[in-house]
């Protein structure tokens, strides 16, 4: 009797699997093209762990078209100063064996509402506060008379006081 060979393993887990049999018809040209970013940037996301893709036979980059929203969503994300670590937890949260949906986009983007609640909010106070003083030191003593009269806000210690902390 002849032996019987195992088929060979290609993939980790069903997602892989899954991953792969869907269609990957992008190659990082296309993406870069169509995103807006170098190539190089999809290999520094790739490495990051923002977004996947698969190989082909002769060793090539193939993307899945939904990676063209998580683009997206990583440059807004950067625009208004939002980390990678940031952006990957967010991102971790979409399904992997499946194209997200807008309701998973809608949960992300719940989960994210506080968050940009309080960078908003924190933005206004630089916008408002960042001509007078900003609480690290004097730019101008007479300036500092008006509105930090005897170092009142040295006893909430060193930085942007007013714009870190809640005022006094």
């Amino acid at each position: 009797m002849g032996s019987t060979r195992q088929p060979q393993v290609l993939f980790r887990s069903m997602t892989d699997l899954n991953r792969a049999l869907r269609s990957h018809d992008l190659t990082p040209g296309d993406v870069a093209r169509r995103a807006g970013v170098t190539v190089s940037a999809l290999h520094f996301y790739e490495r990051e762990g923002l977004i996947t893709s698969v190989r082909t036979a002769g060793n090539q980059r193939r993307y899945h078209r939904d990676v063209l929203r998580r683009i997206a969503f990583i440059r807004v994300s950067q625009r208004v100063g939002i980390s990678l670590a940031e952006i990957r937890e967010a991102l971790a949260t979409l399904p992997e064996s499946r194209t997200p949906t807008k309701i998973d986009w809608e949960r992300l983007s719940r989960r994210w509402q506080k968050n940009l609640d309080e960078r908003i909010a924190q933005l206004q106070s630089l916008r408002d506060d960042l001509t007078g003083c900003i609480g690290c030191g004097c730019l101008s003593l007479k300036a500092c008379s008006l509105i930090n009269p005897g170092d009142q806000l040295e006893r909430y210690g060193p930085g942007a006081v007013r714009l870190e902390r809640p005022r006094a």
